[in-house]
């Protein structure tokens, strides 16, 4: 069985009933692009090499949208991962946007050629442990994704220190270790699996040597990564991996909340696709947000299940089609009233500033971001 068979197998394209609504179902077409879910899946089961050249394999947001409304339960973002990985063995992704610069600094991590400063975030009035301790708090990339995308006014440190602060309302001390390394999410995601396994097995590794019986992460990505994609190098060890939203969900009865100064403030929420269609967490941020006075939550019109990605993806494609889809989810955002478009994923914060900084569109999509955290920390009793 070649390559492309065994990956037709694993993704169950062979049960295709050919009917198109991957295709009817995914934001890229919508947005204008010719684009074929059902036309990727038809090339692998027919085994036509072409498509590991194929740039289009790329484009994928691996939002899966398509996965949960195909009749066949064909898991065409499962495929994609596999056909990215094919490609990469024979010659590589095209080049990531931003010049691929964060992709090289996943890489320079995995050959464990860099001098981090990790903790420079961690402000004195936030307690916590540097190696061992009950609880893991993983930070992600959020210290890099400020220092490389200062254009677009991004400031995902904020949600990390919000949710430390979270922890601490808790009496929870986290480790927040000065060497951990990016989880690998998006080596993953463009086919780089040799550098992912080595990232994945010295932070598999450093957990183990906390001690830590609970890793905790604000991102959605982190959350996915670790709870699915490190299973098999967990070794079936008991770590719980919660997103935050989880964590503090689970232990709401003891968060207070102080009634606010300035009035009510309305909010929209952005469902990350790693944390909802990926892992199925959906209630816990608006159970969060239900118990903060003077916090009215409007939903967007599509929210949920239905949620629109942010279109980034995983650092795989930034063209004129991921543009139109998150000006028209900004756009989506601001019909609804809301002052301030909440999220529980750094990257969408990323995504969609970039977006705000069009000067045509501005006017029409400009909204606040905040990281769920940050709403709930500023609100602390």
């Amino acid at each position: 069985m070649n390559e492309l068979a065994r990956a037709a197998v694993a993704a169950h394209a062979l049960g295709c009933l050919d009917c198109g609504k991957c295709t009817a179902s995914c934001p890229i077409p919508l947005a204008g692009a010719d684009y074929s879910p059902r036309r990727h899946v038809v090339d692998t089961i027919q085994g036509d090499e072409e498509l590991l050249g194929n740039p289009t394999i790329y484009q994928c947001l691996t939002c899966s949208q398509c996965d949960q409304r195909c009749p066949a339960a064909v898991d065409y973002t499962g495929l994609i991962k596999e056909l990215r990985a094919l490609s990469f063995k024979k010659g590589g992704p095209p080049e990531c946007p931003h010049g691929g610069a964060l992709q090289s600094v996943m890489r320079m991590m995995a050959d464990g050629g860099t001098q981090q400063d990790r903790m420079g975030w961690v402000t004195d009035d936030l307690k916590t442990k540097p190696e061992t301790g009950e609880v893991f708090f993983w930070t992600g990339c959020t210290p890099y994704y400020d220092a490389f995308f200062p254009e677009f006014e991004v400031d995902t440190l904020s949600g990390s220190q919000a949710s430390v602060k979270l922890l601490n309302h808790l009496g929870v001390e986290p480790v927040v270790s000065p060497v951990e390394k990016c989880c690998g999410h998006d080596l993953l995601w463009n086919g780089d699996l040799e550098n992912f396994e080595k990232l994945a097995k010295f932070n598999v590794d450093l957990v183990a040597k906390s001690g830590a019986k609970i890793l905790v992460t604000p991102c959605a990505e982190c959350v996915r990564t670790w709870r699915i994609d490190y299973e098999k190098y967990l070794d079936g060890g008991d770590l719980r991996v919660l997103h935050l939203t989880e964590y503090l969900a689970e232990n709401s009865g003891k968060l207070s909340f102080k009634e606010p100064e300035n009035g009510s403030e309305t909010v929209t929420f952005q469902d990350p696709c790693r944390l909802g269609r990926h892992l199925g967490v959906y209630d816990a941020p608006r159970e969060l947000l239900a118990k903060v006075p003077g916090v009215e939550l409007e939903e967007m019109a599509h929210s949920g299940r239905s949620a629109t990605c942010c279109a980034g993806g995983s650092w795989s494609s930034c063209d004129r089609f991921s543009k139109q889809i998150q000006v028209d989810r900004l756009k989506e955002a601001r019909a609804t009233g809301a002052e301030v478009m909440v999220t529980s994923c750094p990257k969408c914060q990323v995504h969609f500033k970039c977006s705000m900084k069009d000067p045509k569109l501005s006017d029409e999509i400009e909204i606040e971001m905040r990281d769920l955290a940050e709403i709930l920390a500023d609100a602390l009793e």
